[in-house]
């Protein structure tokens, strides 16, 4: 090439690793998935550069606003590595909507931010299906989202994750925690799994442990130990909203990273304490075999994963089974795992020798 040429070259977005071709195709794929979520306040048609929400269409009256926002963490990697992309969107929705549920509001839209080095065919698309997927089965609408290809800001193959949410809740509805008393019981739904939090843990064993994880998992035989890891955090939403609406839930905590032992002060008054006991429910297998592969006390399982507790409701005593009837029959698996008592502020998980692998009957406190 001549001097002259190398000034005259004609650079194009396309030249510099942007692909407006892949962008608009994307676009056009998102749009059936965003209509899917449609509902009262929300049409869900993308396009214009903003989401409008009606909270009038959607019934409210006098509504305050809950945001929450929330990513993946290092389950991403694990996804991105094992090149299953389904589950992640669900994932996404999951850690902003059981956030907004347990201050008492109601998902009403997401917007997501996915980011990449290089658009990869169907990656996006499948990424951002699960999104939808979590927004159905949590009642919101997908009603905007931003893809960025950005060259050279991520390793090839790589992308990141992250959702916005807003709820509404009327005001004097919210969960506050103010109603929470001694004497209150704690009952805890079950997990879907490792929903997203201790990702980094787990990839840290499977690294050091050489973990097969396009094998069947030793624990089920039925199912590979990749999906056991990678199974979509659950949705709690529509099951809960109908009892919190119904104003017999003092409380809820979302299990997220902290486990057991940090969330649930989150949501308890001065002067309260909560005692969860690990012989009340059963520990899932996959919990037993995280546990037995990283030697980890139990203890630490207890402030690192849910331990099978993917949300902890403190109700009244007396509303304890009417409660517990209404999640079961709206598909939740529901265990009575504690109480409130007086004392200073925090949570305290304690198991006999025989429950999470201890050697003797322990105790772990958190003071939040």
């Amino acid at each position: 090439m001549s001097e002259i040429d190398e000034q005259t070259e004609s650079y194009t977005y396309a030249k510099a690793g942007v692909s407006i071709a892949a962008g608009n195709a994307l676009v056009k794929a998102i749009g059936p998935l965003a209509k899917s979520t449609a509902r009262p306040g929300a049409d869900a048609s993308l396009g214009g550069f903003g989401g409008f929400f009606d909270l009038k269409a959607a019934g409210y009256t006098d509504p305050l606003l809950v945001a929450a926002n929330d990513g993946v963490g290092t389950k991403l990697k694990l996804a991105i590595d094992s090149g299953r992309h389904d589950g992640v969107g669900i994932d996404l929705v999951a850690m902003c909507v059981n956030d907004l549920i347990v201050q008492g509001a109601e998902p009403l839209f997401f917007l997501d931010y996915f980011a990449t080095g290089k658009l990869e065919g169907g990656v996006a698309e499948a990424v951002i299906a699960g999104i939808a997927e979590g927004c159905r089965q949590a009642g919101c609408a997908l009603i905007g989202g931003e893809t960025a290809e950005m060259p050279g800001m991520y390793a090839e193959g790589d992308y990141d994750l992250a959702g916005f949410c807003v709820g509404a809740v009327e005001r004097g509805e919210a969960l506050t925690g103010d109603k929470v008393q001694a004497g209150d019981l704690i009952l805890g739904l079950a997990s879907s799994g490792v929903h997203s939090n201790g990702f980094s843990l787990v990839r840290r064993l499977a690294a050091d442990k050489g973990w097969k994880l396009d094998r069947p998992a030793l624990f089920d035989q039925d199912r590979l130990l990749i999906e056991t890891l990678l199974e979509p955090t659950r949705i709690y939403v529509k099951s809960l909203l109908p009892v919190v609406r119904s104003g017999r839930i003092h409380a809820l905590a979302h299990i997220t990273g902290g486990g057991l032992l940090e969330n649930i002060p989150r949501v308890l008054p001065e002067g309260l304490h909560a005692f969860v006991d690990a012989d009340a429910w059963p520990q899932p297998r996959l919990m037993a075999f995280l546990q037995a592969q990283g030697n980890i006390e139990p203890g630490e399982m207890a402030r690192t994963f849910n331990c099978g507790i993917g949300m902890a409701l403190v109700v009244a005593p007396d509303a304890a089974d009417a409660v517990t009837e209404e999640l079961e029959a709206a598909g939740e698996t529901v265990f009575r795992i504690g109480r409130i008592e007086a004392g200073e502020k925090g949570c305290t998980v304690s198991g006999s020798d025989e429950a999470w692998s201890a050697r003797a009957a322990w105790t772990a406190t958190h003071h939040g």
